[in-house]
């Protein structure tokens, strides 16, 4: 059977002794997961073939300091925080990514609570701790219906209209998606495994079209989208162009932590190709649409 790393992976998240469970470490343990562990697609867009099993995507986290979507690191940060006495729980989500797409728990997601924590703010103990949201969350919010704020970021959580008995998290405007619907039952992994298969081959997917890399900290948010570099904070939105591999690569590593060690020069050429193809596409399909005129 495998086995968790928890002194590695506790390094790796720039910490030590987080204590017995409580509010406050599991939210020292998931503001440091965000800010350390990036939310990306790179393995997809190498070609590389990855699963839902927690403990792959725990070796990839803490052997090869890389990261992961949303299976991979609400995969993982679970098996985790369970080691260290924390009763945690899968459930099967949907993020809606837009207004025109539907919304409901539609699988594209992995959403976890966190039981047995009562606080002022949280008198159920119960947590929404979700890692793989990207740009979203950077601690745990109360399951109470409410309205909450961290750093540039609002954020609402109520019941959900489109999944009885579940609940829906509604993003702020400046981020990503519009937000994200879970069920109230438990999940397990072999749940998600077949739309881990769309998401990761199919040529219709979002990850297998773009490269995508994000990483929250308490003030910010820094979203790389193909070539365009985007910092999110209190003052708005500020946008960057990558234009070629030194820069690309360089953000990876000064950005995100990611020096990709583990990518021989060849691949990372293949990778830089395809990114920098993606984004001429983009740019040709703009053209086109802008000059059908109003």
């Amino acid at each position: 059977m495998a086995r968790l790393d928890v002194g590695g992976y506790l390094d790796r998240l720039g910490l030590s002794d987080p204590g017995p469970p409580s509010v406050e470490s599991l939210h020292v343990l998931h503001a440091a997961h965000v800010e350390h562990v990036p939310y990306e697609n790179l393995e997809i867009q190498l070609g590389r073939r990855t699963t839902v099993d927690p403990f792959e995507a725990a070796d990839r986290i803490v052997r090869r300091r890389r990261g992961g979507y949303c299976y991979h690191l609400n995969g993982a940060f679970p098996a985790l925080l369970r080691a260290l006495g924390y009763h945690v729980t899968r459930h099967v989500g949907g993020v809606q990514v837009t207004a025109a797409h539907t919304a409901g728990a539609t699988g594209n997601h992995l959403a976890l609570t966190v039981a047995g924590l009562p606080h002022n703010t949280c008198p159920d103990g119960v947590w929404l701790a979700d890692v793989g949201l990207g740009s979203a969350l950077y601690e745990p919010l109360p399951l109470r219906a409410g309205t909450y704020r961290q750093g540039p970021f609002g954020c609402c959580v109520r019941p959900s209209n489109a999944e009885p008995g579940g609940w829906r998290f509604d993003n702020d405007p400046k981020g990503g998606f519009v937000g994200m619907d879970f069920r109230a039952e438990r999940a397990e992994m072999p749940d998600f495994a077949s739309m881990h298969e769309y998401l990761s081959t199919s040529p219709d997917s979002g990850f297998v079209r773009v490269a995508v890399v994000q990483r929250r900290d308490r003030s910010q948010a820094q979203v790389l989208r193909g070539l365009v570099l985007s910092r999110i904070d209190e003052d708005g939105v500020s946008t960057s162009l990558l234009g070629s591999p030194i820069q690309w690569y360089g953000a990876l590593a000064e950005v995100y932590g990611l020096s990709l060690d583990d990518v021989p020069p060849v691949e990372r050429d293949g990778l830089w190709r395809r990114v920098l193809a993606a984004h001429e596409e983009y740019e040709r399909a703009s053209r086109l649409d802008s000059s059908d005129g109003p």
